[in-house]
């Protein structure tokens, strides 16, 4: 059988850079985490995973940040409708203000959310009257997750949104369907992927963040703790072991979340495409 000729030659070269690269940056940390996690044995896990601060720290980071994605997936999806399918003055800066979560450092972008969100704040002064206290709570901690991870969402979904062709969902409108039933039938199951992709990006950004959320969230064992900030705790009190355990811990549970997240786009993209 003839073998097929690529136009670019090269194949495996490239292919054992990308594997080289990828082993060397992604995969050796990840085994050296795990390496380290083991060397102290099933007495070390027993011993993290038993410890309610750790068990605290671990649900407020996953539930926050999931909390946090979601919203952002309704939130980054609407932003990312509006700057595609309409045009009005300062369209091109509201979509450059999109991008500046990236490029705002995150202890700078903690400090501006405490000073707004702070009861003496601009928007935390208001809430504090109506009794919601939203700096040094979780609450802040879901605030900071949703402002740092606000652009994946909109930057997946804006391109699709972009190469999504309008004749589906003329060719429905001259069949009879309604606003709302193009939208749920025609456009949505399109942009689907798209948008879990996004979600999935801000989930997992945020399981990870630290600048923005030390600085709003008080630090509170058992409150407002996240678990970032109890691996550097256990980091400075030597406790390595600890400090590994509850690294892998986090690493396992955001892999399966994220592979979930992954599941369901391909479910969706094959059940669109049949």
């Amino acid at each position: 059988m003839k073998r097929r000729r690529h136009v670019l030659p090269g194949f495996g070269l490239s292919l054992g850079i990308t594997l080289g690269w990828l082993g060397l940056i992604v995969l050796l940390p990840l085994a050296a985490l795990a390496w380290r996690a083991a060397s102290g044995g099933a007495s070390a896990f027993q011993r993290v995973l038993g410890d309610e601060q750790v068990t605290a720290a671990l649900t407020l980071s996953f539930g926050a940040s999931l909390v946090a994605a979601l919203v952002n997936g309704v939130a980054g999806f609407l932003t990312a409708w509006v700057l595609v399918r309409y045009r009005f003055p300062g369209r091109r800066l509201v979509d450059a203000v999109v991008d500046l979560p990236f490029a705002l450092p995150t202890a700078v972008a903690g400090i501006a959310l405490v000073t707004l969100y702070s009861e003496n704040g601009w928007l935390g002064a208001p809430l504090a009257r109506l009794g919601i206290q939203s700096a040094y709570s979780p609450l802040g901690i879901t605030i900071a997750l949703v402002f740092i991870g606000f652009p994946f969402v909109v930057r997946t979904v804006q391109p699709v949104l972009q190469d999504l062709s309008l004749d589906p969902e003329e060719a429905a409108a001259c069949l009879g369907a309604g606003r709302w039933l193009t939208f749920r039938r025609v456009v949505f199951p399109a942009v689907l992927p798209s948008l879990l992709a996004g979600v999935i990006l801000a989930f997992g950004r945020a399981v990870g963040e630290y600048g923005s959320v030390v600085f709003i969230s008080g630090n509170l064992p058992f409150k407002t703790e996240i678990a970032p900030l109890l691996v550097i705790s256990k980091l400075e009190q030597y406790d390595y072991a600890g400090a590994s355990c509850t690294g892998l811990v986090m690493l396992a549970v955001s892999l399966a979340i994220l592979a979930s997240f992954h599941l369901l786009g391909w479910w969706q993209g094959r059940r669109f495409n049949r």
